[in-house]
């Protein structure tokens, strides 16, 4: 195990392995740029060591400055969190060149799924299902014609290095494709310095849902069943639950045992997340995180691991703590993210909290760096923590969020609370009867009531 590691992160994220560290008695760095000194990850890390200022990109995106940290504190490995540099490939390589680990999958691994195609490409070679489309990328606007007319209406064109919802626009017609793939691929570009785009089928009603997987590298592989993230606006996840509502346990290990046998067979090592649309009872694969998901405590919570304390193991050369007949579902688990947003509007909203409490009792975890008196920086993302609720079933589990949401206190900023405690009291949400569209439906319909 390693004596010493750096966490190249912030916020939650950071805290949430500072934890782990802990427990497990390894050493923990903490890097901050100028705008994070008195942020939480900084006060409870061993050490810290300030990497630049506020923009991402002189500081926690700076690989020189990481490297160096790493040097000057002695740390032997590199957490990554989530965002920032945690899919970088390019910076994985160069930790491996200065003979530092990093607590994650191999660069190869991560250049295989962060291009669209590829991983397209290779899960259907592993039998994993796929949304049908274009073989490859669409390089003009008339093979653009070609694909979407065989295939038929509706389409979307994708970006191949995208994510977060960014390069993806939606043709219902044949007369929305030039305008979608000109505006997915000038997005594209613009966010991630690649303009090559493809297309798939548009399924109309589907659900997201995404199985937890884990490997250690050795070939040997597990899944920890699957999370329901359908509740999202413009891509983004609002909420997530495990197990998902629509999944029953037959389909639950068929589509897993796929899923882990896939990483299985490619030898891939550390947490990722397999993404599937899920329409009629059939699974469309549609990408792979190679990192650690914002959601994976909801996941921690039904099968009572440390996902976090498994990464740092694995990348220590371990080989998996548990076995698939280990893992065994139980309860039900929610997740909801806050972030300093203006609701209806979701826009940012940084500034000083003046008051924080932070609700408890049984089967509830708040993960967040925030504090009374800490100042959110305008900087970053805006999510500032994430109350996950845990019970027997999905009733109780909805019952104890409810109540956690009134307990909850976050005074001086606006925040997304209001829009969950809206949310409870739809029926939709209280039966779990909803798809990837719903919550973009309801907001254009309803303005979210304070509570």
């Amino acid at each position: 195990m390693f004596s010493k590691i750096l966490i190249a992160n912030r916020g939650e994220i950071a805290l949430r392995v500072i934890r782990a560290c802990k427990e497990m008695g390894v050493a923990t760095v903490a890097v901050h740029s100028t705008a994070d000194a008195d942020a939480m990850h900084v006060r409870m890390a061993d050490e810290a060591i300030c990497i630049g200022p506020p923009p991402g990109t002189l500081s926690y995106l700076n690989m020189a400055a990481l490297i160096s940290a790493c040097e000057v504190t002695g740390a032997e490995a590199i957490h990554p969190g989530y965002g920032f540099l945690s899919e970088n490939a390019e910076f994985v390589q160069i930790i491996e060149d200065h003979g530092l680990k990093f607590i994650g999958p191999s660069a190869e691994h991560i250049r295989m799924m962060g291009d669209k195609i590829t991983a397209k490409e290779t899960m259907k070679a592993l039998g994993v299902p796929c949304v049908p489309g274009s073989d490859g990328g669409v390089p003009t606007l008339e093979e653009a014609y070609k694909v979407a007319d065989k295939m038929g209406y509706p389409v979307i064109v994708k970006a191949t290095a995208g994510g977060g919802g960014r390069g993806m626009k939606l043709a219902k017609i044949r007369e929305d494709l030039s305008e979608a793939f000109s505006t997915a691929r000038s997005e594209s570009k613009a966010a991630f310095g690649n303009d090559e785009v493809y297309i798939e089928k548009y399924l109309t009603l589907p659900r997201h849902i995404e199985v937890q997987v884990f490997g250690d590298g050795k070939g040997n592989a597990v899944h920890l069943g699957e999370r329901d993230c359908s509740l999202q606006r413009r891509h983004q996840k609002v909420l997530e639950e495990a197990p998902g509502p629509a999944i029953d346990e037959e389909t639950r290990a068929k589509i897993g045992k796929v899923c882990s046998d896939a990483i299985a067979n490619i030898k891939y090592s550390g947490a990722g997340t397999i993404e599937f649309l899920y329409e009629n009872g059939e699974f469309f694969f549609i990408e792979m995180n190679t990192r650690l998901q914002v959601e994976h405590p909801v996941t921690e919570a039904i099968y009572r691991v440390d996902l976090v304390k498994e990464q740092l193991r694995v990348a220590s050369g371990e080989t998996l703590s548990f076995k698939q007949k280990d893992l065994v579902l139980d309860g039900h688990a929610i997740e909801v993210r806050i972030n300093a947003e203006k609701v209806p509007q979701f826009t940012p909203c940084p500034g000083k909290v003046t008051t924080y409490h932070a609700p408890g009792g049984l089967g509830v975890r708040m993960d967040s760096a925030i504090y009374d008196g800490y100042t959110i920086p305008p900087y970053y993302d805006s999510l500032i923590a994430k109350l996950i609720v845990f019970g027997t079933d999905r009733p109780a589990a909805l019952a104890r969020l409810k109540r956690a949401l009134g307990e909850l206190i976050i005074d001086g900023i606006d925040t997304t609370v209001p829009l969950f405690h809206a949310l409870l009291k739809e029926e939709a949400v209280q039966t779990g009867d909803y798809n990837i569209h719903w919550l973009e439906k309801w907001l254009a319909a309803n303005t979210p009531p304070k509570p």
